[in-house]
């Protein structure tokens, strides 16, 4: 498996879960939305809530229940928004499934790790607010008012 040393996730994060689940509205049981459970992975790193916020109002299916693309650019997937492009050949070969919300939110905190909060910039005019341009955020369930 390689040194145990280089491992950058958490035994939270390898074990499996209900977020492995196949592509759906909920799937922590109890949780109703996806915000909440965003804001639950996220606990200790409010400002990826945010940001899921600001790339896809923590959509991570559409309608008919694929994978959420962006607008902008559809190879931006789930509710972290992570650039095919860019980034899955690595999180293949870290053992991530960005296309499911558990592998997609565990891939940004990977990121997030490695780079902070730069690969999602292009929308940092959304998260990077001002406490009195916070209320959006606030009404959304991000943050506190």
């Amino acid at each position: 498996m390689g040194d145990p040393n280089l491992d950058t996730t958490t035994a939270q994060e390898r074990a499996p879960s209900a977020l492995d689940a196949p592509l759906g509205k909920s799937l922590i049981p109890g949780e109703k939305t996806i915000r909440e459970q965003v804001n639950i992975y996220f606990n200790d790193a409010p400002i990826m809530a945010k940001v899921a916020w600001c790339e896809s109002r923590f959509r991570h299916t559409d309608k008919e229940g694929n994978v959420f693309r962006g607008s902008i650019n559809d190879h931006d997937v789930g509710v972290m928004q992570i650039n095919e492009d860019y980034h899955l050949d690595t999180s293949k070969k870290l053992g991530f499934d960005i296309y499911t919300l558990r592998g997609n939110m565990a891939y940004a905190r990977y990121l997030y790790r490695e780079q902070g909060t730069k690969p999602w910039n292009s929308s940092s005019k959304c998260w990077n607010v001002k406490i009195a341009d916070s209320q959006e955020l606030a009404v959304a369930g991000i943050i506190k008012k």
